[in-house]
């Protein structure tokens, strides 16, 4: 057996499962965020939102936003960290050049996108003067040396819902690949399945 050969077999043809799990648990969180921000720029921010939601609900909804915007950032790095450990997986059978490109691209892009985002978003709401909250606290808003600057904020939240549309279209693109691959039966969602 020849050395390419024995590194093929040694390859797993899967993901490990807690790059599976993360990849699912990510997809919520993407989901949910996107439902939740593309909401607020339908309604026309937190103004229009909390004029049909109410001032309560909204705060909420900002403040789950943000807080899965922070926990979607973390698991993004530990996936990230992951997936530089840990060999891609052989696709089993061998999928033709195209598909791999288009494919590989569209990982490269959300990984960008997905830790960009929340990033974006932490500093928006710092330079906006607004509160950075995880869940029931308050994390660290701006290093001393930035001021507080709402027309910076604004550019920013707008280029943050930007993002979002660019995000949605990737997760359209990313589920109609999957789709496709599901009823082709060629082996790539079993890569990804949890199960």
């Amino acid at each position: 057996m020849s050395n390419a050969a024995t590194a093929e077999s040694l390859t797993p043809s899967r993901y490990t499962f807690v790059q599976r799990l993360l990849h699912w648990l990510i997809a919520l969180i993407v989901l949910g965020l996107l439902a939740v921000g593309l909401t607020f720029m339908t309604l026309g921010g937190y103004d229009g939102t909390a004029e049909l939601l109410g001032a309560d609900l909204t705060g909420e909804l900002y403040k789950y936003h943000k807080s899965f915007g922070i926990l979607l950032l973390v698991l993004m790095v530990i996936r990230l960290a992951i997936r530089i450990d840990k060999p891609k997986p052989a696709y089993d059978p061998p999928i033709g050049g195209f598909f791999r490109f288009v494919g590989g691209t569209t990982h490269v892009l959300f990984y960008l996108i997905l830790i960009a985002m929340p990033i974006g978003g932490w500093i928006a709401t710092a330079i906006g003067g607004f509160p950075v909250q995880f869940f029931n606290v308050t994390l660290p808003g701006l290093p001393g040396f930035i001021a507080e600057n709402k027309d910076i904020s604004a550019q920013l939240f707008w280029l943050h819902g930007i993002g979002g549309l660019v995000l949605a279209g990737l997760v359209v693109l990313h589920v109609a690949a999957g789709l496709r691959h599901w009823a082709r039966k060629d082996g790539v969602m079993k890569r990804i399945s949890l199960f």
